[in-house]
Protein backbone atom coordinates (compact mmCIF):
# COMPACT_ATOMS: atom_id res chain seq x y z
CA UNK A 1 0.00 0.00 0.00
CA UNK A 2 1.24 3.47 -0.82
CA UNK A 3 -0.31 6.70 0.44
CA UNK A 4 -1.01 9.01 -2.51
CA UNK A 5 0.48 12.45 -1.89
CA UNK A 6 -0.97 15.70 -3.15
CA UNK A 7 1.17 15.65 -6.26
CA UNK A 8 0.95 11.93 -7.10
CA UNK A 9 -2.72 11.30 -7.80
CA UNK A 10 -3.92 10.60 -11.32
CA UNK A 11 -7.04 11.95 -12.94
CA UNK A 12 -8.23 8.52 -14.07
CA UNK A 13 -8.10 4.98 -12.67
CA UNK A 14 -9.55 1.67 -13.78
CA UNK A 15 -11.21 0.94 -10.42
CA UNK A 16 -11.83 3.40 -7.57
CA UNK A 17 -13.08 2.06 -4.23
CA UNK A 18 -14.80 4.54 -1.91
CA UNK A 19 -14.38 3.62 1.74
CA UNK A 20 -11.48 1.98 3.57
CA UNK A 21 -13.40 -0.16 6.04
CA UNK A 22 -13.77 -3.95 5.83
CA UNK A 23 -15.81 -3.79 2.61
CA UNK A 24 -13.53 -1.33 0.83
CA UNK A 25 -10.38 -3.20 1.80
CA UNK A 26 -11.74 -6.52 0.55
CA UNK A 27 -13.09 -4.96 -2.67
CA UNK A 28 -9.79 -3.25 -3.53
CA UNK A 29 -7.79 -6.42 -2.87
CA UNK A 30 -10.18 -8.55 -4.93
CA UNK A 31 -10.05 -6.11 -7.85
CA UNK A 32 -6.25 -6.20 -7.84
CA UNK A 33 -6.11 -9.97 -7.55
CA UNK A 34 -8.60 -10.25 -10.41
CA UNK A 35 -6.00 -8.70 -12.70
CA UNK A 36 -6.72 -4.98 -12.45
CA UNK A 37 -3.41 -3.22 -11.76
CA UNK A 38 -4.89 0.29 -11.57
CA UNK A 39 -6.89 0.40 -8.33
CA UNK A 40 -7.29 3.38 -5.98
CA UNK A 41 -8.82 3.28 -2.49
CA UNK A 42 -10.25 6.51 -1.02
CA UNK A 43 -10.84 6.79 2.74
CA UNK A 44 -12.12 9.82 4.65
CA UNK A 45 -10.30 8.91 7.89
CA UNK A 46 -6.56 9.28 8.40
CA UNK A 47 -6.22 5.51 8.93
CA UNK A 48 -7.75 2.47 7.24
CA UNK A 49 -10.00 -0.07 8.93
CA UNK A 50 -13.21 1.87 9.38
CA UNK A 51 -15.42 0.97 12.32
CA UNK A 52 -13.26 -2.06 13.08
CA UNK A 53 -10.65 0.18 14.70
CA UNK A 54 -12.91 0.87 17.69
CA UNK A 55 -14.22 -2.70 18.00
CA UNK A 56 -11.65 -4.09 20.41
CA UNK A 57 -13.84 -7.06 21.41
CA UNK A 58 -13.35 -10.42 19.72
CA UNK A 59 -15.72 -12.49 17.57
CA UNK A 60 -14.60 -11.29 14.15
CA UNK A 61 -13.32 -13.76 11.56
CA UNK A 62 -14.95 -16.91 12.94
CA UNK A 63 -16.22 -17.92 9.50
CA UNK A 64 -13.40 -16.56 7.37
CA UNK A 65 -10.33 -17.38 9.47
CA UNK A 66 -11.76 -19.90 11.96
CA UNK A 67 -10.43 -17.62 14.69
CA UNK A 68 -11.97 -15.14 17.11
CA UNK A 69 -10.20 -11.90 16.21
CA UNK A 70 -10.70 -8.38 17.49
CA UNK A 71 -11.80 -5.71 15.04
CA UNK A 72 -8.31 -4.18 14.64
CA UNK A 73 -6.81 -7.67 14.17
CA UNK A 74 -9.33 -8.50 11.46
CA UNK A 75 -8.71 -5.20 9.68
CA UNK A 76 -4.92 -5.62 9.97
CA UNK A 77 -5.01 -8.83 7.93
CA UNK A 78 -6.59 -6.99 5.02
CA UNK A 79 -4.45 -3.87 5.44
CA UNK A 80 -1.30 -6.01 5.34
CA UNK A 81 -2.56 -7.69 2.18
CA UNK A 82 -3.36 -4.30 0.65
CA UNK A 83 0.20 -3.18 1.36
CA UNK A 84 1.69 -6.33 -0.12
CA UNK A 85 -0.21 -5.65 -3.34
CA UNK A 86 0.98 -1.99 -3.41
CA UNK A 87 -2.55 -0.64 -3.82
CA UNK A 88 -2.45 3.18 -3.51
CA UNK A 89 -4.75 4.95 -1.04
CA UNK A 90 -6.00 8.51 -0.61
CA UNK A 91 -6.66 8.96 3.11
CA UNK A 92 -8.17 11.98 4.88
CA UNK A 93 -10.11 12.43 1.64
CA UNK A 94 -13.89 12.80 1.35
CA UNK A 95 -15.89 12.03 -1.79
CA UNK A 96 -18.37 14.87 -2.16
CA UNK A 97 -20.05 13.85 -5.38
CA UNK A 98 -20.41 10.97 -7.81
CA UNK A 99 -21.41 11.73 -11.38
CA UNK A 100 -22.56 9.02 -13.78
CA UNK A 101 -23.65 11.29 -16.62
CA UNK A 102 -21.75 11.15 -19.87
CA UNK A 103 -18.63 9.05 -20.23
CA UNK A 104 -16.88 7.46 -17.27
CA UNK A 105 -18.13 7.77 -13.68
CA UNK A 106 -16.34 10.64 -11.96
CA UNK A 107 -15.75 11.55 -8.32
CA UNK A 108 -15.26 14.95 -6.73
CA UNK A 109 -12.88 14.47 -3.81
CA UNK A 110 -12.08 16.96 -1.07
CA UNK A 111 -8.55 16.78 0.36
CA UNK A 112 -6.56 19.14 2.54
CA UNK A 113 -6.14 22.29 0.49
CA UNK A 114 -7.60 20.98 -2.77
CA UNK A 115 -10.55 19.55 -4.69
CA UNK A 116 -9.71 16.62 -6.94
CA UNK A 117 -11.79 15.23 -9.79
CA UNK A 118 -11.10 11.58 -10.57
CA UNK A 119 -12.65 9.47 -13.32
CA UNK A 120 -12.86 5.69 -13.23
CA UNK A 121 -13.93 2.89 -15.51
CA UNK A 122 -15.71 1.39 -12.52
CA UNK A 123 -16.46 2.54 -8.96
CA UNK A 124 -17.15 0.47 -5.85
CA UNK A 125 -19.24 2.19 -3.17
CA UNK A 126 -18.36 0.79 0.27
CA UNK A 127 -18.93 3.69 2.67
CA UNK A 128 -20.46 1.59 5.44
CA UNK A 129 -23.32 2.84 7.61
CA UNK A 130 -24.12 5.25 10.42
CA UNK A 131 -26.20 5.00 13.57
CA UNK A 132 -29.76 6.23 13.84
CA UNK A 133 -29.63 9.29 16.15
CA UNK A 134 -32.00 10.50 18.87
CA UNK A 135 -33.59 12.97 16.45
CA UNK A 136 -34.99 10.06 14.43
CA UNK A 137 -36.79 8.65 17.48
CA UNK A 138 -38.80 11.71 18.55
CA UNK A 139 -38.33 10.96 22.26
CA UNK A 140 -39.78 13.81 24.37
CA UNK A 141 -37.57 15.74 26.75
CA UNK A 142 -34.77 18.29 26.76
CA UNK A 143 -31.32 17.86 25.26
CA UNK A 144 -29.07 17.23 28.27
CA UNK A 145 -25.53 15.91 28.03
CA UNK A 146 -25.21 12.19 28.58
CA UNK A 147 -27.17 10.95 25.55
CA UNK A 148 -25.00 9.10 23.02
CA UNK A 149 -25.32 6.59 20.25
CA UNK A 150 -23.71 3.32 21.29
CA UNK A 151 -21.04 3.66 18.61
CA UNK A 152 -20.12 7.17 19.74
CA UNK A 153 -19.67 5.90 23.30
CA UNK A 154 -17.58 3.01 21.99
CA UNK A 155 -15.34 5.47 20.17
CA UNK A 156 -14.93 7.62 23.28
CA UNK A 157 -13.94 4.70 25.51
CA UNK A 158 -11.86 2.58 23.16
CA UNK A 159 -10.09 5.25 21.12
CA UNK A 160 -10.23 8.46 23.17
CA UNK A 161 -9.98 6.98 26.70
CA UNK A 162 -13.01 9.02 27.82
CA UNK A 163 -15.69 7.51 30.07
CA UNK A 164 -19.15 8.84 29.12
CA UNK A 165 -20.82 8.13 32.45
CA UNK A 166 -21.22 5.83 35.44
CA UNK A 167 -24.90 4.88 35.57
CA UNK A 168 -26.16 3.67 32.22
CA UNK A 169 -29.41 2.80 30.45
CA UNK A 170 -29.32 1.34 26.94
CA UNK A 171 -32.21 1.69 24.49
CA UNK A 172 -32.19 -0.96 21.80
CA UNK A 173 -30.73 -4.45 21.85
CA UNK A 174 -28.69 -4.19 18.66
CA UNK A 175 -25.24 -5.77 18.76
CA UNK A 176 -23.39 -2.51 19.39
CA UNK A 177 -25.63 -1.74 22.36
CA UNK A 178 -25.16 -5.22 23.81
CA UNK A 179 -21.39 -5.04 23.41
CA UNK A 180 -21.36 -1.62 25.06
CA UNK A 181 -23.35 -2.95 28.00
CA UNK A 182 -20.47 -5.30 28.69
CA UNK A 183 -17.81 -2.71 27.90
CA UNK A 184 -19.30 -0.10 30.25
CA UNK A 185 -19.57 -2.73 32.99
CA UNK A 186 -15.92 -3.72 32.57
CA UNK A 187 -14.96 -0.04 32.85
CA UNK A 188 -16.71 0.24 36.20
CA UNK A 189 -20.09 1.67 35.21
CA UNK A 190 -23.40 0.31 36.43
CA UNK A 191 -25.63 -0.70 33.51
CA UNK A 192 -29.13 -0.53 34.94
CA UNK A 193 -30.91 -2.27 32.08
CA UNK A 194 -31.41 -2.64 28.34
CA UNK A 195 -34.79 -1.84 26.79
CA UNK A 196 -36.08 -3.14 23.45
CA UNK A 197 -39.28 -1.94 21.79
CA UNK A 198 -39.67 -5.22 19.87
CA UNK A 199 -40.88 -8.45 21.50
CA UNK A 200 -37.51 -10.02 20.66
CA UNK A 201 -33.90 -8.96 20.84
CA UNK A 202 -32.35 -7.47 17.70
CA UNK A 203 -28.85 -8.71 18.57
CA UNK A 204 -27.02 -11.96 17.94
CA UNK A 205 -27.68 -14.75 20.49
CA UNK A 206 -24.00 -14.97 21.43
CA UNK A 207 -24.02 -11.27 22.37
CA UNK A 208 -27.15 -11.70 24.50
CA UNK A 209 -25.37 -14.43 26.44
CA UNK A 210 -21.87 -12.96 26.63
CA UNK A 211 -22.80 -9.30 27.17
CA UNK A 212 -26.01 -9.41 29.24
CA UNK A 213 -26.61 -12.81 30.83
CA UNK A 214 -22.98 -13.27 31.89
CA UNK A 215 -23.07 -9.87 33.65
CA UNK A 216 -26.59 -10.09 35.10
CA UNK A 217 -27.79 -7.12 33.06
CA UNK A 218 -31.59 -7.26 32.61
CA UNK A 219 -33.19 -7.01 29.17
CA UNK A 220 -36.78 -5.75 28.97
CA UNK A 221 -38.62 -6.53 25.75
CA UNK A 222 -41.65 -4.63 24.41
CA UNK A 223 -40.43 -1.67 26.46
CA UNK A 224 -39.05 1.70 25.36
CA UNK A 225 -37.93 5.10 26.63
CA UNK A 226 -40.82 7.58 26.57
CA UNK A 227 -39.16 10.62 28.17
CA UNK A 228 -35.69 11.99 28.82
CA UNK A 229 -35.36 13.75 32.18
CA UNK A 230 -32.77 16.43 32.91
CA UNK A 231 -31.76 19.88 31.71
CA UNK A 232 -27.97 20.24 31.66
CA UNK A 233 -27.08 16.64 32.53
CA UNK A 234 -29.21 13.54 32.13
CA UNK A 235 -30.90 12.62 35.40
CA UNK A 236 -32.87 9.61 34.25
CA UNK A 237 -35.36 8.26 31.75
CA UNK A 238 -38.99 7.24 31.89
CA UNK A 239 -39.73 3.86 30.32
CA UNK A 240 -43.01 2.16 29.51
CA UNK A 241 -44.25 -1.07 28.01
CA UNK A 242 -45.72 -1.09 24.51
CA UNK A 243 -48.36 -3.20 22.80
CA UNK A 244 -48.01 -5.18 19.56
CA UNK A 245 -48.45 -1.93 17.59
CA UNK A 246 -45.60 -0.33 19.61
CA UNK A 247 -48.01 2.05 21.34
CA UNK A 248 -47.40 2.95 24.95
CA UNK A 249 -49.49 1.01 27.46
CA UNK A 250 -50.94 3.46 30.03
CA UNK A 251 -50.02 2.78 33.64
CA UNK A 252 -46.73 0.99 32.85
CA UNK A 253 -44.50 4.07 33.08
CA UNK A 254 -41.64 4.13 35.57
CA UNK A 255 -38.59 6.29 36.20
CA UNK A 256 -35.06 4.86 35.92
CA UNK A 257 -32.25 7.07 37.33
CA UNK A 258 -29.15 7.29 35.13
CA UNK A 259 -26.55 9.78 33.92
CA UNK A 260 -25.99 8.14 30.53
CA UNK A 261 -28.35 6.89 27.83
CA UNK A 262 -26.91 4.87 24.95
CA UNK A 263 -28.97 4.47 21.78
CA UNK A 264 -28.62 1.26 19.79
CA UNK A 265 -31.67 1.63 17.58
CA UNK A 266 -30.53 0.68 14.11
CA UNK A 267 -28.03 1.47 11.38
CA UNK A 268 -28.52 3.44 8.17
CA UNK A 269 -26.41 2.76 5.04
CA UNK A 270 -24.32 5.77 3.95
CA UNK A 271 -25.59 6.58 0.48
CA UNK A 272 -25.78 10.33 0.00
CA UNK A 273 -23.45 10.27 -3.01
CA UNK A 274 -25.34 7.32 -4.53
CA UNK A 275 -28.65 9.18 -4.22
CA UNK A 276 -27.06 12.32 -5.61
CA UNK A 277 -25.97 10.34 -8.66
CA UNK A 278 -29.54 9.21 -9.31
CA UNK A 279 -28.85 5.54 -8.53
CA UNK A 280 -31.99 3.49 -7.88
CA UNK A 281 -32.38 2.83 -4.14
CA UNK A 282 -34.28 0.26 -2.11
CA UNK A 283 -36.76 1.85 0.32
CA UNK A 284 -36.39 -1.16 2.63
CA UNK A 285 -32.61 -1.60 2.94
CA UNK A 286 -31.65 2.04 2.32
CA UNK A 287 -29.00 0.82 -0.14
CA UNK A 288 -28.82 0.66 -3.94
CA UNK A 289 -30.73 -1.85 -6.02
CA UNK A 290 -28.13 -4.30 -7.38
CA UNK A 291 -27.75 -7.49 -9.38
CA UNK A 292 -25.79 -10.53 -8.23
CA UNK A 293 -22.57 -8.91 -9.49
CA UNK A 294 -23.27 -6.04 -7.05
CA UNK A 295 -23.76 -3.60 -9.95
CA UNK A 296 -26.21 -0.77 -9.35
CA UNK A 297 -28.57 0.83 -11.87
CA UNK A 298 -25.62 2.98 -13.00
CA UNK A 299 -23.37 0.94 -15.33
CA UNK A 300 -19.91 0.56 -13.87
CA UNK A 301 -20.95 1.54 -10.33
CA UNK A 302 -21.02 -1.24 -7.74
CA UNK A 303 -22.09 -1.32 -4.09
CA UNK A 304 -21.25 -3.69 -1.23
CA UNK A 305 -21.03 -4.11 2.52
CA UNK A 306 -23.11 -2.03 4.93
CA UNK A 307 -23.56 0.67 2.29
CA UNK A 308 -25.62 -1.89 0.38
CA UNK A 309 -27.48 -3.47 3.31
CA UNK A 310 -26.64 -3.78 6.99
CA UNK A 311 -24.87 -7.04 7.83
CA UNK A 312 -24.61 -8.79 11.17
CA UNK A 313 -21.22 -10.44 10.49
CA UNK A 314 -18.12 -8.79 9.02
CA UNK A 315 -17.18 -12.11 7.40
CA UNK A 316 -20.14 -11.75 5.01
CA UNK A 317 -19.23 -8.12 4.38
CA UNK A 318 -15.80 -9.20 3.15
CA UNK A 319 -17.20 -11.97 0.97
CA UNK A 320 -19.75 -9.69 -0.67
CA UNK A 321 -17.14 -6.97 -1.18
CA UNK A 322 -14.81 -9.40 -2.90
CA UNK A 323 -17.58 -10.22 -5.35
CA UNK A 324 -18.06 -6.50 -6.00
CA UNK A 325 -14.31 -5.98 -6.47
CA UNK A 326 -14.01 -8.82 -8.96
CA UNK A 327 -17.05 -7.55 -10.84
CA UNK A 328 -15.65 -4.02 -10.96
CA UNK A 329 -12.33 -5.31 -12.31
CA UNK A 330 -14.12 -7.33 -14.98
CA UNK A 331 -16.20 -4.33 -16.03
CA UNK A 332 -13.15 -2.07 -16.16
CA UNK A 333 -11.41 -4.67 -18.31
CA UNK A 334 -14.22 -4.71 -20.81
CA UNK A 335 -15.54 -8.10 -19.76
CA UNK A 336 -19.30 -8.15 -19.53
CA UNK A 337 -20.87 -8.77 -16.14
CA UNK A 338 -24.44 -8.63 -17.41
CA UNK A 339 -26.31 -11.18 -19.47
CA UNK A 340 -29.45 -10.67 -21.48
CA UNK A 341 -31.51 -12.87 -19.19
CA UNK A 342 -32.56 -11.05 -16.02
CA UNK A 343 -34.47 -12.83 -13.29
CA UNK A 344 -36.19 -10.63 -10.74
CA UNK A 345 -35.77 -11.61 -7.07
CA UNK A 346 -38.51 -10.67 -4.62
CA UNK A 347 -39.30 -11.19 -0.91
CA UNK A 348 -42.36 -13.32 -0.27
CA UNK A 349 -44.35 -14.21 2.83
CA UNK A 350 -42.37 -13.81 6.04
CA UNK A 351 -39.36 -12.17 4.36
CA UNK A 352 -38.49 -8.49 4.90
CA UNK A 353 -36.03 -8.14 2.02
CA UNK A 354 -33.79 -10.22 -0.21
CA UNK A 355 -30.52 -9.27 -1.85
CA UNK A 356 -29.75 -9.00 -4.78
CA UNK A 357 -32.74 -7.49 -6.53
CA UNK A 358 -32.17 -9.47 -9.72
CA UNK A 359 -29.93 -12.20 -11.11
CA UNK A 360 -27.89 -12.07 -14.29
CA UNK A 361 -26.10 -15.37 -13.74
CA UNK A 362 -27.10 -18.90 -12.74
CA UNK A 363 -24.86 -19.11 -9.68
CA UNK A 364 -25.48 -16.62 -6.88
CA UNK A 365 -25.92 -16.19 -3.12
CA UNK A 366 -29.24 -14.79 -1.89
CA UNK A 367 -29.08 -12.93 1.43
CA UNK A 368 -32.30 -12.07 3.25
CA UNK A 369 -33.90 -11.31 6.60
CA UNK A 370 -37.15 -12.67 7.99
CA UNK A 371 -39.87 -10.62 9.66
CA UNK A 372 -40.34 -12.65 12.84
CA UNK A 373 -38.39 -15.31 14.78
CA UNK A 374 -39.06 -18.99 14.14
CA UNK A 375 -37.64 -22.36 15.10
CA UNK A 376 -37.15 -25.12 12.52
CA UNK A 377 -38.57 -22.83 9.88
CA UNK A 378 -38.76 -23.66 6.20
CA UNK A 379 -37.36 -21.40 3.52
CA UNK A 380 -38.61 -21.82 -0.04
CA UNK A 381 -37.36 -20.51 -3.36
CA UNK A 382 -40.34 -20.25 -5.67
CA UNK A 383 -40.25 -19.44 -9.38
CA UNK A 384 -43.11 -17.48 -10.90
CA UNK A 385 -43.59 -17.34 -14.65
CA UNK A 386 -45.33 -14.66 -16.64
CA UNK A 387 -48.39 -16.89 -16.86
CA UNK A 388 -48.84 -16.76 -13.09
CA UNK A 389 -47.89 -20.34 -12.28
CA UNK A 390 -45.43 -21.10 -9.51
CA UNK A 391 -42.99 -23.89 -8.71
CA UNK A 392 -40.96 -24.59 -5.57
CA UNK A 393 -37.43 -25.09 -6.86
CA UNK A 394 -35.67 -25.31 -3.50
CA UNK A 395 -36.63 -25.80 0.13
CA UNK A 396 -34.44 -25.71 3.23
CA UNK A 397 -35.16 -26.13 6.93
CA UNK A 398 -33.30 -23.82 9.30
CA UNK A 399 -33.07 -24.53 13.02
CA UNK A 400 -33.33 -20.81 13.76
CA UNK A 401 -34.73 -17.93 11.75
CA UNK A 402 -34.41 -14.50 13.35
CA UNK A 403 -34.66 -10.90 12.06
CA UNK A 404 -31.28 -10.11 13.65
CA UNK A 405 -29.50 -12.78 11.62
CA UNK A 406 -29.01 -12.58 7.86
CA UNK A 407 -29.89 -15.85 6.14
CA UNK A 408 -27.94 -16.94 3.07
CA UNK A 409 -28.95 -19.43 0.40
CA UNK A 410 -26.88 -20.42 -2.60
CA UNK A 411 -28.69 -20.64 -5.91
CA UNK A 412 -27.03 -23.19 -8.18
CA UNK A 413 -27.09 -23.26 -12.01
CA UNK A 414 -29.40 -26.26 -12.27
CA UNK A 415 -31.98 -24.57 -10.08
CA UNK A 416 -32.53 -21.41 -12.12
CA UNK A 417 -31.26 -22.26 -15.60
CA UNK A 418 -34.80 -23.09 -16.74
CA UNK A 419 -36.16 -19.69 -15.73
CA UNK A 420 -36.81 -17.26 -18.56
CA UNK A 421 -36.07 -13.56 -18.78
CA UNK A 422 -38.72 -11.66 -16.85
CA UNK A 423 -39.49 -14.58 -14.49
CA UNK A 424 -39.55 -13.90 -10.75
CA UNK A 425 -37.70 -15.82 -8.07
CA UNK A 426 -39.45 -15.42 -4.72
CA UNK A 427 -37.96 -16.17 -1.32
CA UNK A 428 -40.55 -16.97 1.31
CA UNK A 429 -41.03 -18.53 4.74
CA UNK A 430 -44.34 -20.42 4.49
Amino acid sequence: MSLVSKSEYKSEYDVVVVGGGPAGLAAAIAAKEAGCDDVLLIERDRILGGILNQCIHDGFGLHRFNEALSGPEYAARFIDQLRSLSIPTMQSSIVLELSTKGGLPSLLVSRLGELVKISAKSVVLSMGCRERPRGALAIPGHRPSGVYTAGAAQNLINLENIMPGKRVVILGSGDIGLIMARRMTLEGAKVESVYEVLPWSSGLPRNIQQCLVDYDIPLYLSTTVVDIVGMKRLEGVKVAEVDKDRKQIPGTERFVPCDTLLLSVGLIPENEIARGAGIAMSPITGGPVVDDACMTSAPGVFSCGNALHVHDLVDWVSEEAERAGRSAAAYAGGKTTREKKTIQVRPGAGVRYVMPDHLVSDDAILAFRVNTPARNGKVQLVSRGEGGGEKVIKEETHARLHPAEMIRIRVLPGEVSTLAAGDVLEVRVP
